[in-house]
Formats: structure tokens, C-alpha cells, sequence
């Protein structure tokens, strides 16, 4: 399920989730113009990306790539940056409304570094340099799923011949579609340890945000007031809308005005 939009607003500028996008955006920019000027990619990751191997083995000359690999995604295409600032896009700002913007850099930032250890802890011999911003995510994501459980998500209907009695939209609470990410993740994680799968993805650090998010959320929000709006608590999905009648020539009113 591809989330497209939520519906809680917020009540002041997220200011630091709209800069934690420019700085991923521009990382991805910054990468691309090296790659353009000759520089190799493969060298270019090795470089700024977090290689488990590399920072167990020197951790003094490799511990800053921990966090510059936060904000450095794939260069050769856009479905990695894409992807990932589309969900910082929809659920980061209510984050950072409850937590207030200060605990919420530190928040995503602990949350990025939960996820580079647990991959680390994982495969900490790997030679593969790790970058993207999806560790982090994981864990707003966690916080998001925590804060707002009944917020109404919709997402892209994944089933084509669906598309006929639901529609291309649906809508379905929060907990449900950020779940159904958190299984996602885990079936495929567990499946790369059997080398059924994995294709380059480290489902490890988002499982390591996810969890980081869930305990660090409740920390954060030491001292700030929930929101508990009415129209939060329970999850109504959009009412339908049958298609408007179309008025008779007789049943329309006369007026002056209505040319």
C-alpha cells in the first residue's frame, strides 16, 4: 500500500521536516553532479556511505558516515529518494508537531543511528556500503503509528481490477497501512537471512528505526500535551457520494443571476 496523503493538519510550520527533505535532496544532487564530473559511484558510496566492515574495523576514521549516509541515497536513480521523502513528506510533519522541532531532530536523528547499528549487528562483516534515509523513517513512521493510530491514510489501490468497485484511492487508519510496512519489512528481512531475498535493501536498519521509534516516541513526548481531537480517535473513512442527479429543465429554480 503506497500512502499518497494523511489528513491531520498541524498547528505550526514543520520547519525541520521540511529541512530534513532539502538536506536529502540536495545530498542526492550533490551526488549525482560527482557522478557527472567522472567520479565513479561505486567509490562515491564507499566514500560517504556506512560500510559495517569499514567502521568495525576503524571506527575513529569511519564514525561520521553513520550520519552522512542518513541523508545520501542511491544516485543512479529515483525511486530510492523518491520514495522515502514521500513518506517524510506525509507523516513527518505531524511528528514533529507533537514532539516540537528540537526533540524532533534529535528524534530522527537517534532513530537514524538505531538503524545503522542494528544492521551493523546483523551483518557486521559486510563490505556493502549503506546509505538512505529509510532507517530514520522508520522510526517517525513508529512514532506517527503511536501518536495518530485512527488518522485516516489513503493510499494507492494496489489491485488493478480493484480499481472498478473500490477505486483508485482508498483509505484505511493509520496502525493498518504503517503495520502492514512494519511485516513487509520484517518477512523480507527474515527472508535475506535464508538468502531467499534482500536485493540490496537493508530491512534490518528499517526494522532498528522502527523499533527505535516506538521507545524513543514515548520519551520524547515526556512533558508535551497529546492531541485528543474528537476526530481523531475513530477511523471514518470518506463516505461515498453518488453521482448528483441531474436536474429537469422544470426542476431548476429561476434566476436572474443563474446565466
Amino acid at each position: 500500500m503506497l500512502p499518497l496523503r494523511d489528513q491531520l493538519p498541524t498547528r505550526k510550520t514543520p520547519i525541520v521536516n521540511y529541512l530534513l527533505i532539502a538536506l536529502n535532496i540536495l545530498g542526492f544532487f550533490w551526488m549525482r553532479s560527482l557522478i557527472t564530473a567522472g567520479f565513479p559511484p561505486d567509490r562515491l558510496l564507499s566514500a560517504w556511505g556506512l560500510v559495517p566492515e569499514h567502521l568495525l574495523e576503524a571506527p575513529t576514521d569511519a564514525w561520521w558516515t553513520v550520519f552522512s549516509s542518513m541523508f545520501l541515497h542511491d544516485p543512479t536513480g529515483w525511486a530510492h529518494l523518491g520514495g522515502n521523502m514521500l513518506f517524510l513528506w506525509i507523516f513527518g510533519d505531524n511528528v514533529e508537531d507533537a514532539l516540537g522541532s528540537a526533540r524532533y531532530a534529535a528524534f530522527y536523528v537517534l532513530s537514524g543511528i538505531a538503524a545503522a547499528g542494528a544492521q551493523i549487528v546483523i551483518d557486521p562483516g559486510s563490505a556493502i556500503p549503506m546509505v538512505g534515509a529509510s532507517g530514520a523513517i522508520s522510526g517517525v513512521l513508529a512514532a506517527y503509528a503511536s501518536l495518530y493510530p485512527r488518522s485516516p491514510i489513503t493510499v494507492l489501490n494496489p489491485i488493478f481490477l480493484l480499481w472498478f468497485i473500490f477505486g483508485l484511492f482508498l483509505e484505511f487508519p493509520a496502525w493498518l497501512v504503517i503495520l502492514a510496512y512494519f511485516v513487509v519489512n520484517l518477512l523480507n528481512g527474515l527472508g535475506s537471512i535464508g538468502g531467499v531475498s534482500g536485493g540490496g535493501v537493508a530491512f534490518f536498519a528499517h526494522l532498528g528505526g522502527f523499533v527505535a521509534g516506538l521507545f524513543l516516541v514515548r520519551i520524547f513526548m515526556t512533558g508535551r500535551a497529546r492531541r485528543e481531537h474528537e476526530r481523531w480517535q475513530h477511523f471514518r473513512p470518506s463516505p461515498r457520494r453518488p453521482a448528483a442527479r441531474r436536474a429537469a429543465p422544470w426542476d431548476a429554480p429561476r434566476r436572474r443571476d443563474s446565466w
